[in-house]
């Protein structure tokens, strides 16, 4: 019975893993094929000749490094800053003690509730009225800090002894020092995990640079697809070429940072 239990469990990790994976391979494929292959029914799904120039003429149709530019930037101020916001609030609330510190952590898990999209609006005219639309500042502000990063850092910072912060204090050593030569070295894999987490979502962002833009050097990755598409119809071939490239930087941040993630995800398991 063990045994064939084991072998179900196999059987729908293999299944579940090949619908998972299949998408990214089939847009890999799919950036190398002609645009009858993209298009034919039934779907092409191994490419007859290898179409490498697509990927040269992603960046001859559109600016393409322009995109990467942007959306690179954005990303890497969002990370650091939501970084530097969340270790802070973090550390506040995990070893300060001050009035009203209960109240705060019931107030952020309230606001995790609120759907990003019920509030998106009115970042947007925040950022007209102080007339940040078409610059990189209004692309990144509004994403500069996370409730969810803040409260995520604070799980984490409680598994860390008090008497570790006690003993710091007694020996002289200011907050400042206690956050950069004992914390942080000790929240690595939870401070990778947030720094990756939240360059991926800056990395993917699609609606809110759609909203606070509408010129072309100012647009980001996802919004750049577009240009492949006329009212002809959609070039299929480029815009897969396109996401191919789009997902590579990830998919290498992944590797480097891969063991202090898993690191980060074992602990948070052990905790919970």
């Amino acid at each position: 019975m063990k045994k064939v239990t084991g072998v179900i469990t196999w059987i729908f990790i293999i299944l579940l893993s090949i619908i998972t994976v299949f998408p990214f391979i089939y847009m890999v494929l799919g950036g190398l094929m002609s645009y009858a292959e993209t298009t034919s029914i039934p779907p092409t799904i191994i490419p007859h000749h290898l179409h490498f120039e697509n990927y040269v003429q992603v960046f001859h149709q559109a600016p393409f490094l322009k995109y990467f530019w942007n959306t690179l930037l954005t990303s890497s101020i969002d990370t650091v800053c939501v970084l530097i916001t969340s270790l802070f609030a973090a550390f506040a609330l995990t070893s300060l003690d001050f009035k009203g510190k209960k109240a705060i952590k019931i107030l952020m898990i309230s606001l995790l509730m609120v759907p990003s999209e019920a509030i998106i609006f009115t970042n947007y005219n925040t950022i007209a009225k102080w007339g940040l639309l078409n610059t990189y500042v209004g692309l990144f502000l509004p994403f500069t800090t996370s409730v969810f990063y803040i409260y995520y850092l604070n799980s984490y910072f409680q598994g860390i002894p008090r008497s570790i912060y006690q003993a710091a204090k007694i020996s002289g050593a200011s907050n400042w020092q206690y956050v950069w030569k004992i914390l942080v070295p000790m929240s690595k894999p939870a401070l990778t995990t947030v720094g990756l987490l939240s360059f991926i979502s800056g990395w993917n962002s699609f609606l809110w640079p759609l909203l606070v833009t509408n010129n072309d050097n100012m647009r980001l990755l996802n919004n750049g697809l577009a240009n492949f598409a006329s009212d002809g119809g959609a070039q299929t071939q480029l815009q897969l070429a396109a996401a191919t490239l789009t997902v590579i930087p990830i998919l290498i941040i992944y590797f480097i940072f891969r063991k202090q993630i898993i690191q980060g995800v074992t602990r948070d398991g052990l905790k919970g």
